[in-house]
């Protein structure tokens, strides 16, 4: 830009340029670099200008004086390292500890540096990282045993516990029951200083009592329990159905047909993957929807032949299902798959149909505990006002069940 005479358009168009925005920020630095700029025709103090102001935005929104740990540290007249413990709500000192410290931060009007924060951040995980905190699995099911026969919650237990880990947590899973009552384990989760809770999916609704959900950080995984209504890390069963369907499209199925358990799809939490179907259909040209087959009231004696009559009426080239012996149903119809009727699941860890969606559930794991360990940090204990609910997309798997009919 040096160089430019003071008369030339350019120069004006610019300086104008600047000028507005100096105007609307009212940065006094920037206007005076502007003045020095004068008509030597050169932007670049202005610029300059412009980025050490918004550094100085973000790293001393006060000029005269920055407030740090230092200053915190002193008037509490603690250490400084237990001034970062206590902003990092860290299990190394008590929660009231964290608190006092953090109230004394906000009134002193200190902010974190992002750019030192990753910095540590960085340095930490250089390294291993000690286990200095557990994290609670509570199992309430009933024989416990049952929850890890699922290879899909057995997998969140994985991503959990791997990912916890990486954190500095272990995972402990405490087992809900005879033996245990929720007022005995808020006892024990209390006296071990664990202050994060996950709750996998659960066959049924445990008998929590007045246990102190506000004492600890909680997220559960699915949507299977209706209480607590704590933050919510899941499947996105909607997008999984809607991407099942087009890639049942894309292999040269047409009719294709949703087959469901309604009881078995409200103990899992709703009609998610249902709402998914009738979206996709609506993308579908009308002469290839098809009605959804419930057999929730049907006999296991009827169901065959109720599958048979729905695959047969409606010309049904290929079905996908959340049923998990969908397969021994559809064969006793006397149906061979895939070439009668090609199959599909919602879930091809715990359904034995080798296509279909498979949801990623190392990842919900994972995230379940990095979400946890944020509340932990956070200090967010207790039941939510506004919950969250995190959800993982799912991939598709291709499978011998639906073979490729598009070449």
């Amino acid at each position: 830009m040096k160089g430019l005479e003071e008369n030339s358009w350019v120069w004006t168009v610019l300086v104008h340029i600047k000028q507005q925005e100096i105007e609307r920020e009212g940065n006094p630095r920037q206007t005076y670099a502007f003045k020095l700029a004068g008509k030597a025709g050169d932007l670049r103090p202005i610029i300059a200008a412009r980025r050490v102001a918004r550094w100085t935005a973000v790293t001393n929104p006060d000029p005269e004086k920055r407030v740090t740990q230092r200053d915190v540290a002193r008037e509490l007249g603690v250490s400084i390292a237990t001034v970062s413990l206590g902003l990092r709500n860290s299990p190394e000192i008590s929660p009231a500890r964290c608190r006092e410290i953090q109230a004394a931060a906000e009134r002193m009007g200190y902010l974190p540096n992002p750019a030192a924060a990753e910095l540590a951040h960085h340095r930490r995980r250089s390294s291993t990282l000690p286990i200095i905190a557990s994290m609670a699995w509570i199992n309430a099911w009933q024989p416990p045993d049952r929850l890890s026969s699922y290879r899909q919650f057995d997998a969140y237990w994985t991503g959990a516990f791997n990912a916890a880990r990486k954190l500095g947590y272990q995972l402990e899973e405490f087992r809900l029951g005879d033996d245990l009552a929720a007022d005995r384990l808020d006892r024990i989760l209390s006296a071990r200083g664990i202050r994060g809770i996950m709750l996998p999916p659960q066959r049924d609704q445990p008998a929590w009592g007045d246990f102190p959900w506000q004492n600890y950080s909680v997220i559960r995984f699915g949507r299977s329990l209706k209480e607590p209504a704590c933050h919510i890390v899941s499947s996105d069963h909607v997008a999984n159905a809607m991407r099942a369907f087009a890639e049942i499209q894309c292999r040269g199925y047409r009719r294709i047909g949703f087959l469901t358990d309604e009881d078995e799809t409200m103990r899992r939490g709703g009609h998610h993957f249902e709402a998914g179907v009738l979206m996709a259909q609506r993308f579908s040209s009308e002469d290839e929807r098809v009605p959804i087959c419930v057999i929730t009231r049907v006999p296991n004696s009827g169901r065959a032949e109720r599958v048979a009559r729905w695959v047969a009426g409606n010309g049904i080239d290929a079905v996908f299902t959340d049923v998990a012996n969908a397969p021994d149903i559809i064969r006793r119809a006397a149906l061979r798959i895939p070439e009668d009727v090609a199959v599909s699941a919602t879930n091809v860890a715990d359904i034995e149909i080798p296509a279909g969606i498979d949801q990623q559930p190392l990842e919900i794991g994972r995230v379940g505990a990095l979400l946890l360990h944020s509340l932990i940090s956070n200090h967010e204990r207790g039941i939510p006002v506004i919950p969250r609910q995190v959800l993982v997309d799912g991939s598709w798997v291709d499978g011998a069940s639906l073979p490729d009919r598009s070449v």
